[in-house]
């Protein structure tokens, strides 16, 4: 990997190390770019308390974009740094998002649909499931993410964790896919997932993908400054993007917010 775009600091709760100590790991193990995309901040407009333990809190979202900027500036030499957020598309909530990440410079975003709706009394996107209404609504709401042309590319598409029948699967997760492919939005095959051992990236997802002929970019999904050296999640990436054909891309261009 020469790139990754996919990382979290501490200011989300649940990832650990600074932001130079990312930084300097990230030039160490041959990365040419660093994205920084920490979970994006969201005002719900009312007094229902904030998942503070999932994401940083709007106060919070200065200092992280000028912490990356001065890391930017102070490695330059060495790394291209850029700063960025990985967000839900929440459409009550969207616009008002998009003028705060504005407003403090945030370069990019990747889509990581955590939950569906506009997430307050909304299930998890990654919570077993075998309803297709579930799975159909993670699509529908993707799908018109990646219509407004704003995300860079989109983080554990298959996070959606449907244990339901293979034809329902492929007939929601092919329209996902080809959403993808018309809005020219690379999907992420995530190495955390790999790490970690969970349900994602998985091969049923990733075939359909291959099939309709998706680019993909491989995403560290870093919550610590060792993950970089992660080479066992890294090669069983590339072996599934050699088995099914997937066109893998090194780089992603950055679409401004």
């Amino acid at each position: 990997m020469i790139a990754n775009y996919h990382s979290h600091t501490t200011r989300c709760g649940h990832a650990k190390g600074t932001e130079r100590e990312y930084v300097e790991n990230a030039i160490r193990a041959g990365l040419q770019i660093l994205g920084f995309s920490d979970h994006t901040p969201y005002d719900f407009f009312d007094s229902t308390p904030r998942n503070r333990p999932m994401r940083m809190m709007p106060e919070e979202l200065p200092d992280y974009a000028q912490t990356i900027r001065a890391l930017a500036l102070e490695y330059r030499e060495q790394i291209e740094i850029h700063c960025g957020v990985e967000a839900e598309y929440y459409p009550r909530y969207f616009s008002r998002t998009l003028e705060l990440l504005r407003q403090n410079g945030v370069e990019y975003m990747i889509l990581g649909q955590h939950s569906l709706g506009n997430e307050i009394g909304e299930p998890y996107s990654g919570r077993r499931t075998t309803e297709e209404a579930i799975l159909a609504r993670y699509v529908d709401q993707t799908t018109e993410a990646l219509h407004t042309g704003l995300f860079s590319y989109f983080a554990h598409p298959d996070l959606i964790r449907y244990e339901g029948e293979d034809p329902i699967y492929e007939k929601h997760m092919r329209r996902l896919c080809r959403a993808a492919k018309e809005t020219n939005t690379p999907l992420e095959i995530n190495l955390l997932g790999l790490w970690e051992g969970i349900h994602y990236p998985g091969e049923r997802f990733f075939r359909i993908a291959a099939e309709e002929g998706n680019p993909v970019i491989l995403g560290r999904d870093a919550h610590e400054p060792e993950a970089f050296f992660d080479m066992e999640s890294e090669e069983r990436a590339l072996e599934m993007v050699k088995k099914y054909g997937l066109p893998l891309l090194e780089t992603v261009p950055l679409r401004p917010i």
